[in-house]
């Protein structure tokens, strides 16, 4: 979502990097740049007047323009002026000390909301929590049902009494039956319209006087741009909500939302979603956001993916067998597979510092179907082939090209490609320098190690 903007913030920055010293009339330009990149991401122009005057005070009067490295500290002041925009740390659920911890999700139709409730249940069942959701959209066709589906998914059980009954009766109901089922945490989704309206936040302001919440989330959609600033400033106007979930924000919009709605309304980004699978849904994190627009990579986002998704034992098991030289195509699989939990391989690049100024990365579409074909090529071998991939000659090559739906010059390419990976590993393993042209090899068609191919836009 915020490609564009990255690459004209940098690129702007990188031009003050250039410069051994500073005057006046380069931070003008500088803001100017800014200024411009922010309206063409669709920020509010009234954010974007108050953030480029705020940076080029601090710019000015913060003795930048006299210091050694004034350039890399107009970028440590946009950082921390863009960490700020989105609402500076970010903002953890409040959790009730006993009973049930409510949380009211409130948005407009078509915002995402029914399956962000799914997604805060999948992430919170995953920290251990006894999660509930409420069916409390009754005038949507199919909501109901669509939340005891997705809620089933989530492991999360459902609480509805069909379409016929008062939302408001069906939320007391339902936080009843959490209480009496001591569960952990229940989740109500109430009813969108499509557009803000007086029975919309009357029924939205009798559920919260009835269930106490101890949060109320608003679902707005980052594709609607300035409509959903605005939406989210019309309910914060009547009806008091905590923070905002931001949907699609994996969209190719150009998030002037994500920068705007706290600058507008004064609540944070608590959640964003940022995909279609229940997994794809994590805490807004301000600072690492800004980062990540600046090309500094989220390292610590990388990191909890990775601890959520790898298996420990697993990571010690594999180092051994590196160690030992044991490494197999089924572990090379598993680890494949395990990478691929994390999410996309696109999203897993742009986390890391400085992919995002290589703009032959930043303008690439990794091919997910490579890694599906080498997946299948792998499980279409037998368990002996796995491990002594030498075997794999002749009628067996035929074999699994046809089990894979594949051609066997794609096993053959595969099997040299972990042999090649293997070597290395070996070399590296026992300290060996790595030969320049070993390198250069794997670089060639049919040489480089089991990885996506990279197509570019």
């Amino acid at each position: 979502m915020f490609d564009q903007l990255s690459e004209r913030l940098q690129a702007t920055l990188s031009e003050v990097r250039s410069r051994g010293k500073l005057n006046e009339g380069d931070v003008d330009a500088a803001m100017r740049d800014m200024r411009l990149a922010l309206l063409e991401a669709d920020v509010n122009f009234k954010v974007v007047k108050s953030f480029t005057a705020t940076l080029k005070e601090r710019c000015l009067g913060s003795g930048v323009l006299g210091s050694l490295d004034p350039g890399q500290q107009v970028v440590k002041i946009v950082d921390e002026e863009l960490t700020a925009l989105m609402g500076g740390t970010g903002r953890e659920l409040a959790f009730a000390q006993s009973g049930p911890t409510v949380i009211l999700m409130a948005g407009l139709q078509g915002s995402g909301k029914t399956t962000a409730c799914a997604k805060l249940a999948t992430q919170l069942g995953e920290a251990g929590k006894s999660v509930a959701l409420a069916a409390c959209d009754v005038y949507r066709p199919a909501a109901v049902d669509q939340l005891v589906t997705v809620g089933g998914e989530a492991g999360a059980h459902v609480y509805e009494q069909g379409t016929d009954r008062d939302p408001v009766e069906i939320a007391d109901w339902a936080l009843d039956q959490a209480r009496e089922e001591n569960r952990d945490v229940l989740i109500i989704d109430t009813a969108g319209r499509l557009h803000v309206d007086e029975d919309l936040m009357a029924e939205l302001a009798r559920i919260r006087k009835r269930t106490k919440p101890h949060n109320v989330l608003l679902v707005v959609d980052a594709m609607t741009g300035q409509d959903a600033v605005g939406v989210a400033e019309s309910f914060s106007e009547t009806a008091e909500f905590d923070g905002v979930v931001m949907t699609k924000l994996d969209g190719d919009a150009r998030g002037g939302a994500a920068l705007s709605v706290k600058a507008v309304t004064g609540k944070p980004i608590m959640f964003a979603s940022t995909g279609e699978k229940l997994k794809d849904f994590d805490q807004f994190h301000p600072d690492r956001m800004a980062s990540r627009i600046l090309g500094m990579g989220d390292v610590l986002s990388l990191i909890e993916k990775a601890e959520r998704e790898v298996d420990e034992n697993q990571a010690l098991d594999l180092q051994k067998k590196l160690e030992q030289d044991q490494f197999t195509l089924e572990d090379f699989l598993q680890q494949m597979q395990q990478v691929r939990k994390m999410g996309p391989l696109s999203g897993l690049i742009g986390m890391l510092p400085g992919m995002g100024a290589m703009k032959q990365l930043r303008d690439a579409d990794v091919d997910e179907g490579e890694l599906d074909r080498t997946e299948a090529i792998i499980l279409s071998m037998t368990p002996e082939e796995r491990v002594n991939p030498k075997m794999i000659k002749g009628s067996r090559r035929r074999r699994i090209a046809n089990g894979s739906g594949t051609k066997i010059q794609h096993v053959n390419q595969l099997v040299k490609q972990f042999d090649q990976m293997r070597k290395l590993m070996r070399q590296m393993m026992s300290g060996q320098a790595i030969d320049p042209q070993q390198l250069a090899q794997m670089g060639q068609s049919g040489g480089r190690p089991p990885t996506p191919k990279i197509r570019r836009r």
